[in-house]
């Protein structure tokens, strides 16, 4: 059993944690923001400061895959997060019967409990908090790695990290959890390492997000799917916990246009111009309009040309990859890939670090980033279909996959079969390629997409929408 540091004490570096010090590993989770979480969700969302997390109180939903793995590992997260007032609901079974075509057996498949982020990080820590061989540091910023003897190929090795620029803590394997904003690049030249295989863009989204909550604890009816499209932008409705959900419109960040959503009147304006969605925001405001923008599709791979960069450390979740946040799969990939780390420790120890390094990014490579790359694409894809809306340029791409996507999203609001494929890839329960290989599915979503609307659900146009805005 190994000494493992893992850097960061979100949702990913939590989880980890909790999993590898319940198979017998001494584990130390270091978190640079001081407070940690008290009170109930009110007092979470009101009072708890996470300078290091910028998303920290934007929307935030737990897909079903997330909620299945946890269910099945631990099973307490899940308990905790009701407990504090996490919201049990179904993507599918949310929507109305003339959808659905009414409950069928499997259905709970798109069931998942959910929050707002800092009551999602609380149930966690609660959790974390009473796992033997597990210690969680608040408080303490890593700033570098401690330089260890190099491999035979003269690969660096991380045998610890440096606390506050001075102190070292040893560690057998360091995990890097820190999400986003990872400065491990950096730590990693300071001890001669390679830079990491990196590929960096803009994802080119901005969102306009409010946060609102009912008097009686109840959530807004649902009409149609959490992401719905329409032209040149698209909605999320997401709910959250003790009767609080949350909306926000996704545009293009070179939309100079619809900036003017900003501005709550302007938000509320438009929000009512759209009928399935306009009662989400009939409730108290918890929030003005939240902004966030500038969000970084990253990919980062620390074995390059089939050298590893480094030995004895191994990223998990956003700081291996983070995409646009409005398809919601982050917290899904970050606890597989915890999975899968947890796994390989039991086949390879720490004491093979170049062996570990090896075949950590396989495993990455095979289970992870598959899910990365097919959410890379349809960022692009959807980014380029809006800004062409924008401009009046047309985007069509040749590109068969994305035709289908298409036509999987028109067909899901005509036929109950459609709509349980698209919600499987959208709970991330299934991937397009299992979820489209039902004997004859796929004949009935170009047949039935090729003649829906583009936009089925009704919604100001362009045009419409700008013009409601003044």
């Amino acid at each position: 059993m190994a000494h493992v540091v893992v850097m960061g004490g979100g949702l990913a570096g939590l989880t980890t944690g909790i999993l590898l010090a319940r198979d017998g590993h001494q584990v130390t989770v270091l978190e640079r923001d001081a407070a940690g979480p008290r009170g109930h969700a009110a007092d979470l969302w009101q009072r708890w400061d996470r300078r290091g997390v910028n998303q920290f109180r934007q929307l935030h939903f737990m897909l079903p895959r997330w909620r299945a793995v946890m269910e099945g590992e631990l099973p307490e997260v899940i308990a905790e997060l009701e407990a504090l007032g996490g919201v049990r609901t179904s993507m599918l079974g949310a929507l109305p019967d003339e959808m659905t075509g009414g409950k069928r057996d499997g259905d709970e498949r798109f069931e998942t409990v959910t929050g707002r982020r800092p009551v999602l990080e609380a149930a966690i820590a609660a959790v974390a908090k009473r796992t033997d061989g597990l210690t969680v540091c608040r408080g303490v910023a890593v700033t570098g790695l401690v330089a260890g003897a190099e491999s035979v190929a003269g690969v660096p090795h991380a045998a610890g990290v440096i606390i506050g620029g001075a102190t070292e803590l040893h560690a057998d394997l360091v995990i890097d959890a820190t999400g986003r904003r990872s400065q491990v690049t950096g730590m990693l030249a300071a001890i001669g390492a390679r830079r990491p295989d990196e590929e960096k863009e803009d994802c080119g989204f901005v969102y306009y997000a409010r946060h609102f909550r009912s008097a009686d604890g109840s959530c807004p009816e649902a009409r149609e799917r959490l992401l719905q499209h329409f032209e040149g932008v698209s909605i999320l409705t997401l709910p959250c916990d003790s009767g609080t959900w949350g909306v926000a419109f996704v545009a293009s960040a070179r939309d100079k246009e619809l900036r003017a959503l900003r501005a709550v009147p302007a938000w509320d304006t438009a929000l009512a111009l759209f009928p399935n969605v306009a009662h989400w925001g009939a409730a108290e405001p918890l929030t003005s309009v939240q902004v966030i923008a500038a969000i970084e599709d990253r990919h980062r791979r620390f074995v390059v040309d089939g050298q590893p960069v480094v030995t004895g450390l191994v990223p998990v979740g956003d700081a291996y990859a983070c995409t646009n946040p409005s398809l919601g799969r982050g917290a899904s990939i970050g606890v597989l890939h915890a999975c899968a780390l947890r796994d390989l420790l039991r086949e390879v120890g720490p004491g093979d670090p170049e062996r570990l390094a090896r075949r950590f990014d396989q495993i990455t490579q095979a289970a992870v980033s598959p899910l990365y790359r097919a959410t890379l694409e349809f960022d692009r894809h959807r980014l380029a279909e809006i800004n062409g809306e924008v401009t009046g340029q047309p985007y069509r791409p040749e590109d068969p996959g994305w035709d289908i996507s298409k036509a999987l999203y028109a067909a899901a609001s005509l036929d109950p079969d459609v709509l349980r494929a698209y919600t499987a890839v959208a709970a991330m329960t299934a991937m397009p390629s299992d979820a489209l290989a039902e004997p004859g599915l796929r004949e009935k979503i170009i047949s039935l997409g090729s003649t829906a609307p583009r936009y089925p659900a009704p919604g100001p146009s362009r045009a419409e929408l700008l013009a409601g805005l003044g």
